[in-house]
């Protein structure tokens, strides 16, 4: 999809989410920035603050090849009102956390992670016959290396394989 074309996709959902109205509107796991510029044009459009959360695979990129950082710039560079922040989502923590750079300024602008319980790539999980949940204790350390790393992580979650347990052992991990 174009920019323009992700524009006009998603103009209508947005225009009658801010007519409820609400904070802001997310778009979870997008794969590609333009895309991610339409949605971010359309939000504009109605002066609707917008977060936006990207996926990646096992090497910390989005499917396109494109990292994380040249992601959140390229999309912050093409729009006048950028996204209020960034996430990650629908990804494990092993795939994306070597992709992360503590002293470099773009990696504020990623707020929020949603990770998924399995290591399993997106191939792998999509051939399954049974859900890989991982293990929600070392799902919990990896939560807490990532809030360790980046105290300005502020919005914790779960994606694919995740449940209750595997949130306990989220949050209880982030508060020790």
């Amino acid at each position: 999809m174009s920019i323009e074309e992700a524009e006009a996709y998603h103009s209508d959902q947005i225009k009658a989410l801010n007519i409820a109205p609400v904070d802001f509107v997310s778009a979870l796991t997008m794969n590609y920035v333009e895309e991610v510029i339409g949605i971010v044009k359309a939000a504009e459009n109605v002066n609707t603050p917008v977060v936006i959360s990207f996926t990646v695979e096992t090497d910390g990129k989005l499917p396109t090849g494109m990292s994380i950082k040249e992601a959140i710039q390229k999309v912050d560079k093409s729009v006048s009102v950028p996204p209020l922040y960034y996430m990650i989502n629908c990804a494990h923590p092993a795939h994306f956390f070597k992709e992360l750079k503590e002293d470099e300024n773009w990696i504020k602008r990623i707020k929020g992670i949603r990770a998924n319980a399995s290591c399993k790539s997106h191939a792998e999980l999509d051939e399954s016959t049974v859900l890989d949940r991982g293990i929600p204790k070392e799902l919990g350390k990896e939560y807490k290396k990532l809030k360790d790393s980046f105290g300005h992580l502020n919005v914790f979650g779960g994606c694919c394989g995740t449940d209750e347990e595997h949130l306990v052992e989220i949050i209880e991990q982030i508060r020790s």
